[in-house]
């Protein structure tokens, strides 16, 4: 990636995006469905202009298109509607295939023993999970669940070997839209069920680009030791409605 390093932009942007990230999770918390609405689509598109302004030689260049595949996700979920919600899995299948690539890249599969111990552990989850939610997921939603959520298991895994916060990342992404897949099965909800989506999904990003740039050498500063508390700061009945990231 082009070398930026602007890092008082860079100051505004993560502020900025702390601040909208705090305003959705409060607009979700309170049923302010117009703030909730207007909020969402700043998210992704926020934090990925903090990392093209703290850019550098090294930054890996999937990691914005990545971010940039979850805006596009958030925003078709918020549409509603079957074509629509697969078209947004489709978005946010895409940023887990830059996800994978760029870990891959940066060295995940290096140690091979480890890598796939946790591939192991992250399988039987997945089997588990995709036997429990099968016989309650609509006929035309089981495949796409079941591709959909290996993919993001595979994130999951490739993260765990950036280092911890890129791992904590995933697996918080993986947990977020596991949830979701219980609203598509009409499970009963957990209490704050939407609160608890999309908190884990925009804590899940920050830390997957967090624990990115520090392997990278791009956070410095700027990056987690000053603002690493905003990924807790930082989901209804799906994404918005019964199966989309953010209602309530």
């Amino acid at each position: 990636m082009t070398a930026l390093r602007d890092p008082r932009t860079a100051r505004v942007l993560l502020t900025a995006f702390t601040v909208v990230t705090a305003a959705h999770l409060l607009a979700i918390a309170f049923g302010v469905k117009p703030l909730q609405y207007g909020t969402k689509p700043l998210l992704m598109p926020l934090l990925a202009a903090w990392v093209w302004a703290l850019a550098k030689p090294g930054t890996p260049r999937l990691l914005v298109p990545a971010l940039l595949c979850g805006a596009g996700g958030d925003i078709l979920l918020e549409i509603g509607g079957t074509v629509a919600f697969l078209a947004g899995m489709g978005s946010f299948a895409a940023g887990h295939v830059c996800y994978v690539t760029m870990f891959v890249k940066l060295g995940a599969l290096a140690d091979r023993r480890r890598t796939l111990l946790v591939a192991g552990c992250y399988a039987v989850l997945w089997a588990a999970l995709i036997v429990l939610l099968w016989p309650d997921l609509d006929a035309g939603m089981r495949v796409p669940v079941a591709l959909y959520s290996l993919l993001l298991a595979s994130t999951a895994v490739t993260a765990s070997q950036v280092n911890v916060r890129a791992g904590l990342g995933g697996a918080l992404f993986l947990f977020s839209d596991t949830l979701i897949a219980t609203d598509l099965a009409d499970w009963r909800h957990l209490p704050a069920h939407g609160f608890l989506i999309m908190a884990t999904y925009l804590a899940g990003q920050y830390l997957l680009t967090i624990g990115t740039l520090e392997r990278t050498g791009g956070a410095g500063r700027t990056g987690s030791a000053g603002h690493s508390s905003s990924a807790g700061h930082s989901s209804s009945a799906g994404r918005t409605g019964s199966a989309e990231r953010t209602a309530s």
